[in-house]
């Protein structure tokens, strides 16, 4: 068992002040009192759509892929992996966050353009299904799915690393776990971005980041999880990372804000994991919004956030492998029908069109 390491940024820029008020004043208001319903979501595919007509950022490539039930893109910066794909290299895994209920490759597409650059790596951007179209365990099935297309497309599992903000940092470690309890190899690493780590809000309702987020209203995330978890009810710790069993897990690198709500999740994570012998890290970055490094282009401590994930990613996926064991995955309730899995072995069929 080893202590916490926990490390604090603590300069912040004006342009991070900016920002920082106007999601105090704009954003969280609104998220205050939009009515979680399915009548009202039906607006959230809209912003994905508005960023999907942007442009790639200068120098990236991409390549859109159809992966079973969802589609996926390849993001490749200006200088990553050019020529023939080599699976041998390694590839970054990403989840795009939006709360299970928006936002994908389009809204997130420079961050992941900057995280290639920065981890030297390409990046696969999930477009997992979300509400209305599945419930969370499918989000996670999907996200077990594209790992398992990764592996069966020729790239090495300790060359391969889980990231993702929010509700896609929350899938980077229950795709992990998952994973493995299903006996697939484990990753070399876990990134997570203000990632959400637990559903049981008891711990979260008493801390000072409750009301001290400039972003996410913390007091409905309670209402999110009726909304999209597979049965309506009382919370079920097995569907929380933090009450999972880590033992084993890869190294973890954990990016936070300091006074977001979703920093509770990352202590408690933080914790449980030296607890349980895992090689883990939480980076407190001070005057910062929710998510972040998303921000990368506008923000200058988006980047800095992205070296030091890239940096991360470049170590793990260059040591020697750790062996994983005892994992297990949580029992599932009847949930909605899904479509198959293809085995780990078996890639599943394929569209591709640059």
């Amino acid at each position: 068992m080893g202590a916490p390491k926990v490390e604090h940024r603590v300069r912040f820029s004006v342009r991070a002040r900016v920002i920082d008020g106007m999601a105090r004043w704009v954003a969280r208001p609104v998220l205050s009192l939009w009515p979680l319903t399915p009548t009202a979501l039906r607006a959230a595919p809209l912003l994905e759509l508005v960023a999907g007509l942007r442009k790639a950022p200068a120098g990236t490539r991409t390549e859109l892929l159809r992966i079973a039930g969802f589609v996926a893109e390849w993001v490749k910066a200006d200088g990553v992996a050019p020529g023939l794909a080599d699976p041998a290299g390694g590839a970054v895994l990403y989840f795009h966050g939006g709360a299970f209920i928006g936002g994908g490759i389009g809204t997130h597409r420079r961050c992941v353009s900057a995280f290639s650059r920065t981890s030297r790596k390409p990046v696969l951007s999930v477009a997992y299904r979300q509400y209305p179209a599945t419930h969370l365990a499918g989000s996670v099935r999907d996200g077990v799915f594209a790992y398992r297309w990764l592996l069966a497309h020729g790239y090495p599992a300790e060359r391969i690393v889980l990231a993702g903000d929010s509700a896609g940092g929350y899938l980077s470690f229950c795709v992990a776990l998952d994973a493995v309890a299903a006996g697939l190899p484990a990753p070399a690493g876990i990134v997570g971005i203000s990632p959400l780590l637990d559903w049981d809000c008891t711990e979260r309702s008493t801390h000072a980041n409750l009301r001290r987020d400039a972003y996410v209203p913390g007091r409905r995330l309670q209402a999110l999880y009726r909304l999209v978890a597979p049965l309506a009810g009382p919370v079920d710790p097995a569907l929380s990372p933090v009450n999972r069993e880590l033992a084993g897990l890869p190294p973890v690198l954990l990016q936070v804000a300091a006074s977001e709500v979703l920093r509770c999740d990352a202590e408690v994570m933080v914790r449980r994991l030296a607890a349980a012998g895992v090689d883990a890290t939480l980076q407190i970055w001070a005057g910062q919004v929710h998510a972040f490094p998303v921000l990368a282009g506008l923000l200058p401590e988006a980047m800095a956030a992205l070296i030091e994930a890239g940096a991360f990613v470049q170590r793990v996926t260059s040591q020697p492998r750790r062996a994983v064991t005892g994992l297990t995955v949580p029992v599932e309730t009847a949930g909605p029908t899904e479509p198959p899995e293809s085995g780990a072995g078996t890639p599943p069929e394929m569209d591709a069109t640059a």
